[in-house]
């Protein structure tokens, strides 16, 4: 599967998934609404099913590429911060809400979601979704690798100066956990925030396949399950744990 990362605008989408030659096309958090942008999240939060899913569905099915997204979704009064993955016909395959909120800028907006590990097949490899700050914590990504999940897809809303999760944090889940990590951050500004782009694709091994810089750009790379296999031999993180001694271990 070539998985590509678009590292820019909502506007600009369209154009990145026909210029893309992927399967897949990952865009950042809150991509279609913004991200700091305090109440406005509430006014533009839609279903899961509403109108920017079904705008987003036909660009999958007449593109033939597969689409994860960030947007504010609303349920029942409830406000999520959530990502949508739609398969290559614009079927929704899943929806998963970001379950770890970082700071202010989430929590007074969006509820916390309650399912830790959401995942679907696409074209032969488990995709599993986390947001942002849910990456960064070893738990959760860890969760994901005891589930199969294969490829790890990250809309992100990452800004500086906090370099340091694109560049040193990503790769390192990525190998500690034993899966492709596909990291899709902002480049642009909102009030006092500047999001740092950096966005990646990384290879179970820690290899980062592929980086963008802190402007709009477009990557891609190769995600294989022969590739995973491989460092899953090499590198036997996974078969190597103990539970029996972490269960009495505070959590």
């Amino acid at each position: 599967m070539r998985v590509a990362v678009h590292q820019g605008s909502y506007a600009e989408l369209p154009s990145a998934v026909e210029a893309s030659g992927a399967d897949l096309v990952i865009a950042a958090e809150m991509i279609t609404t913004g991200y700091h942008i305090g109440a406005r999240s509430h006014e533009l939060a839609e279903p899961a099913d509403g109108p920017t899913a079904s705008r987003m569905s036909a660009l999958a099915r007449e593109s033939g590429v597969a689409l994860a997204y960030g947007y504010p979704e609303s349920d029942g009064g409830r406000v999520y911060n959530s990502v949508q993955l739609i398969g290559r016909g614009g079927q929704r395959l899943a929806n998963y809400r970001k379950t770890h909120l970082f700071g202010d800028i989430d929590r007074d907006w969006f509820e916390p979601g309650a399912e830790a590990v959401v995942q679907a097949e696409l074209d032969g490899l488990r995709i599993g979704l986390l947001i942002c700050y849910d990456v960064e914590f070893p738990e959760l990504v860890r969760a994901h690798a005891l589930a199969g999940t294969e490829l790890l897809v990250v809309p992100t809303a990452l800004m500086s100066p906090y370099e340091l999760v694109a560049d040193t944090l990503v790769p390192a889940r990525a190998y500690e956990s034993q899966l492709f990590v596909a990291y899709a951050n902002r480049c642009d500004t909102e009030q006092e925030l500047t999001y740092c782009g950096r966005s990646c694709v990384v290879a179970p091994t820690g290899e980062v396949l592929a980086r963008a810089g802190g402007g709009p750009e477009l990557i891609s790379a190769e995600v294989t399950r022969d590739a995973l296999v491989a460092s899953r031999l090499e590198n036997t993180h996974l078969a190597d744990r103990r539970p029996d001694l972490y269960r009495g271990l505070p959590v």
